[in-house]
C-alpha cells in the first residue's frame, strides 16, 4: 500500500529531469555568455573562447554528429590532447546521445586497434601527434565495422601534420549547427563515457560511466575543493584518464577557464600559471615533484595560494614541504578509474598547521573518507563483508558504494559481477583505517604498478617478455621510483645456457608496448615459487626494496 506521500503527485517534467553534466555548460553559456572558457596558447596567437562561443561549437559537434547518423548508444572515440576540441568533445559527443571514449594518448598501436574494436567506435578524432599512432591502429583492428576518422589540426601544434581522416575537425564543425536541439538523456542511467584500464590483465577493461555520476562526481570535486566560480583552470591532469576526473564537466559548473596544455613540463606550466592567472591544477606526483625540483629561475613570480589535486602514489613529505614553500596548497585525493577518478578525499585539519612537516605528510598521505556524494567508502574485510575496526591496524579492502561508481565493464559480466560482490565496489587497495575514519592503503591486492599516474599491468608486461627466446620464466613487480612513484621491475629466470643482457630485454620490450610500461630494472634470478610453482612475489616485491635501498 503506498503511503499519503506517493498518492497522486507522480513524478513528471515540471519536477523531475535527468542528472547530467550536460546542463552545467547550457546553464554556464546562458548566464555569463561574454566570460572566458577556453585559453589555449600564449602570446599573441592565443586561442581565446567564451562560454556562448564554446557552447556553439559543442553543439555544432552534436549536430555534425548527428547528420553522420551517430546516435545513442554509439561510440565516438578520440585521441587527443588537452586542447580546446578534447574539451568540446566532452560536452558535443553526449550532446548527440554518443558515449565518448577517450583514449590514451600514450598507448600502443595494437592496444589503441583493441580499445577502437572492443568499444564498437563508429567515429574516431586524431590529433596530428598521433597520426602515425592511429594510422598503425587502424591497420591492426580484427572487425570490419565501419569507422569513420576526423583530423584534428590543433594550431599549437608545431610538427608534422599528417591527414589520416576524411575531413578536418574544424571543416566538420562547420557542417554542424551551433543551435543544435540536443536533450538531456531520457535517463541518467545512460552511459556518457567509456575509459579503459588495464586492471590486473594484459587486455583493458572498459569501465563505462553514466550521466548521474560523472554530474555528481563533478559537483564532488567542487565541494572538497571549495572550488569558487570562474576558477582559472590549467589542464596538466590528461583529459583521457578518467575524463580528466571529471573536471572538464566540473569547470564548466564554475563558468571557469580551461587552460588548455599540450605538454606538461615545468616551464610550460609556470609560464601558463603567471601568464592566465592559474589557480587551480591536478595531478599525479611526479607533476607536482617536477615543479618542486624545478630551477628556482622557473619559479619566480609564481602567486602563493594555487590550489593543486594530487592523487596515486602517496605524496611523499619532500614533496609536500617543496610545495608548502612554493606557497601551493596540497589537496590529497584517492580513487581509481571505476570510479570515475577520485572518490575519496583527505580533508585537512586546522590543528595540523601546528605539527611538524614529517607528522603533516603522514596525515596528508592517507586516503582519507568519502568524497561528499559518494554513499560510502570504508576498509571491511572482503570475506565478511563487515566494516573492520578503525584501529590503524586491522588490514581490509577497500571498498566503494554508491553514485561515483561505474556502471560495469564493458562486456564483462563476470568481471562486473566479482567486482560488486556483496554489494560493493571492490577496489582490490589493501588498507587499514585509522581512529579518526581516515583511510590508509598498506599494500595492493592487484598487481598493478601506478607509474606517474598511469596504470601498467605486470601481467602484460610479462606477456611481452615470455616473448623472448631466452626466457624461461617472468615476474613484474612495482619498483619505487622517486621520480614516477613506481617503475616496473622485471626478475628473469633465463633458459639453461641462454645469455642475455638487461639492455637486450628493455630493447626487446620497447618493440612491443609503450615505453613508459618497460621494466626499468631487469634482475636474472631463479624465481620463488610455492610447491604448486606459482611465483612468489611477494617474495619478488622484498628483493625490489632490497634494490632500491642500496642503489
Amino acid at each position: 500500500m503506498s503511503s499519503i506521500f506517493e498518492q497522486d503527485l507522480p513524478r513528471n517534467a515540471a519536477n523531475f529531469s535527468a542528472i547530467s553534466p550536460l546542463s552545467f555548460i547550457e546553464r554556464s553559456a546562458r548566464v555569463y555568455p561574454d566570460l572566458p572558457a577556453i585559453v589555449h596558447g600564449s602570446g599573441e596567437s592565443t586561442i581565446r573562447r567564451s562560454w556562448s562561443e564554446t557552447y556553439s561549437r559543442c553543439r555544432r559537434l552534436a549536430s555534425a554528429l548527428a547528420g553522420m547518423g551517430i546516435g545513442k548508444g554509439d561510440t565516438v572515440a578520440v585521441l587527443l590532447p588537452n586542447t580546446p576540441a578534447m574539451v568540446e568533445a566532452h560536452f558535443g559527443v553526449p550532446m548527440a546521445g554518443a558515449v565518448l571514449n577517450a583514449i590514451n594518448t600514450r598507448l600502443d598501436p595494437s592496444t589503441v586497434a583493441f580499445i577502437l574494436d572492443h568499444g564498437e567506435a563508429s567515429v574516431l578524432l586524431v590529433d596530428s601527434e598521433f597520426a602515425s599512432v592511429a594510422q598503425r591502429a587502424l591497420a591492426m583492428r580484427k572487425t570490419d565495422k565501419r569507422l569513420r576518422v576526423i583530423d584534428v589540426h590543433d594550431p599549437v601544434y608545431a610538427g608534422q601534420v599528417t591527414d589520416v581522416g576524411e575531413i578536418e575537425y574544424e571543416a566538420f564543425l562547420a557542417g554542424g549547427d551551433p543551435d543544435f536541439q540536443w536533450s538531456l538523456p531520457a535517463d541518467e542511467w545512460d552511459a556518457i563515457a567509456l575509459n579503459y584500464t588495464s586492471g590486473t590483465t594484459g587486455n583493458p577493461k572498459g569501465v563505462v560511466y553514466h550521466h548521474r555520476g560523472a554530474a555528481l562526481a563533478a559537483l564532488s570535486n567542487i565541494l572538497e575543493w571549495d572550488m569558487p566560480k570562474h576558477a582559472t583552470y590549467l589542464w596538466t591532469l590528461p583529459m583521457f584518464h578518467c575524463n580528466g576526473w571529471c573536471f572538464p564537466w566540473a569547470v564548466a559548473a564554475r563558468a571557469g577557464v580551461n587552460v588548455c596544455l599540450r605538454r606538461v613540463e615545468a616551464k610550460a606550466i609556470f609560464d601558463a600559471i603567471r601568464e592566465h592567472k592559474v589557480d587551480h591544477y591536478c595531478g599525479a606526483p611526479i607533476v607536482h615533484s617536477m615543479l618542486v625540483n624545478a630551477p628556482d629561475a622557473l619559479k619566480e613570480g609564481v602567486p602563493a595560494g594555487v590550489k593543486a589535486m594530487v592523487a596515486g602514489a602517496a605524496p611523499p613529505a619532500s614533496m609536500i614541504e617543496g610545495m608548502e614553500r612554493l606557497g601551493f596548497d596540497l589537496l590529497h585525493v584517492y580513487g581509481l578509474t571505476e570510479t570515475y577518478g577520485p572518490a575519496t578525499v583527505c580533508p585537512k585539519h586546522e590543528h595540523w598547521n601546528d605539527l611538524d612537516i614529517g607528522e603533516r605528510a603522514r596525515l596528508n598521505s592517507r586516503q582519507g573518507v568519502a568524497y561528499h556524494l559518494e554513499e560510502g567508502a570504508c576498509v571491511m574485510d572482503p570475506a565478511s563483508m563487515t566494516p573492520l575496526p578503525q584501529d590503524g591496524e586491522t588490514m581490509g579492502e577497500i571498498m566503494f558504494r554508491g553514485n561515483i561508481v561505474m556502471k560495469g565493464y564493458l562486456k564483462n559480466p563476470k568481471a562486473t559481477q566479482e567486482a560488486f560482490a556483496g554489494g560493493w565496489f571492490h577496489s582490490g587497495d589493501l588498507a587499514v583505517a585509522d581512529p579518526d575514519g581516515y583511510m590508509k592503503i598498506k599494500d595492493r591486492s592487484k598487481d598493478i604498478i601506478i607509474s606517474g599516474g598511469e596504470n601498467i599491468s605486470s601481467i602484460e608486461v610479462e606477456d611481452i617478455l615470455y616473448r623472448h627466446p631466452a626466457v624461461l620464466a617472468a615476474a613484474v613487480v612495482a619498483k619505487a621510483d622517486s621520480r614516477w612513484g613506481e617503475t616496473p621491475c622485471a626478475f628473469i629466470e633465463l633458459k639453461e645456457g641462454a645469455h642475455v643482457s638487461p639492455e637486450d630485454i628493455m630493447a626487446h620490450c620497447r618493440q612491443h608496448m609503450a615505453g613508459f610500461k618497460v621494466p626499468r630494472h631487469v634482475v636474472f634470478c631463479e624465481l620463488p615459487k610455492t610447491s604448486t610453482g606459482k611465483i612468489q612475489k611477494f617474495e619478488l616485491r622484498k628483493q625490489a626494496e632490497a634494490l632500491e635501498t642500496t642503489a
